[in-house]
């Protein structure tokens, strides 16, 4: 039988998988004890998120620079959005290294972030936080497009295999999308207030393993110049 994972996607999805786990037995046991020292604020399941997301931008940028005079300008495109994407997600969950180079945040974060961070993601709009509005709702709607709507419309069509393709953007295997769904219901099933960090967690280190081994992992090849036919 062919060996689904690679020894890559085995380390990567065991050790999320404990995370998750020690993550659910700490907040069943002590939801107080999970928010304070496990998920807690600059802990360590929020710098494995930022170095997840961090380790995504350097995979972009290293495949936009090597495959840069083999690739079509869409494909360029698509990858540079990915670089900034992601670059900006990391630099968010870390503050833009404001808690660990000791700068102050400006009076317009302190007065409209719930922080007081130099982020966006905690802006308040009015009486609702930012991240309640697009990094939840709309996140969930893009996630579900993408793991599930997407994979089905790139094995069914050629012209959106194509667009995928020439857009250098990366197809979920169906392991993927079945590890996103286990980790949901295991962090919804946490009662615990932070148990969304966890979630977060999740969510960076699948997309890893989404952008190192893609359905369509062509896309990260260089492509053959046609020869003439004589």
């Amino acid at each position: 039988m062919m060996n689904i994972f690679s020894k890559i996607e085995k380390i990567g999805y065991s050790i999320l998988l404990a995370i998750v786990l020690i993550g659910l037995y700490l907040g069943l046991r002590d939801d107080i004890y999970f928010d304070v020292n496990y998920a807690q604020e600059d802990g360590p399941v929020e710098w494995g998120t930022a170095i997840m997301l961090f380790g995504i931008f350097v995979l972009s940028l290293y495949h936009l620079l090597t495959l840069w005079n083999g690739k079509k300008i869409l494909w360029k495109l698509g990858t540079f959005l990915f670089v900034i994407l992601f670059l900006f997600a990391a630099g968010e969950e870390i503050s833009w290294g404001q808690r660990i180079f000791g700068v102050e945040s400006s009076e317009f974060f302190i007065e409209n972030n719930a922080q007081g961070e130099t982020n966006l993601h905690n802006l308040v709009v009015g009486e609702k936080k930012i991240n309640k509005i697009i990094f939840s709702q709309l996140l969930f709607l893009v996630m579900f497009i993408y793991l599930i709507i997407t994979p089905i419309l790139f094995r069914k069509y050629k012209w959106f295999k194509d667009l995928a393709n020439n857009f250098g953007v990366p197809i979920v295997k169906w392991h993927h999308t079945i590890a996103f769904l286990v980790a949901t219901v295991l962090v919804a099933l946490n009662p615990a207030s932070r148990k969304w960090e966890v979630y977060e967690l999740a969510f960076g280190a699948i997309f890893f393993l989404i952008f190192l081994g893609p359905l369509n992992k062509e896309i990260f090849e260089r492509e053959q110049p046609k020869q003439d036919v004589a």
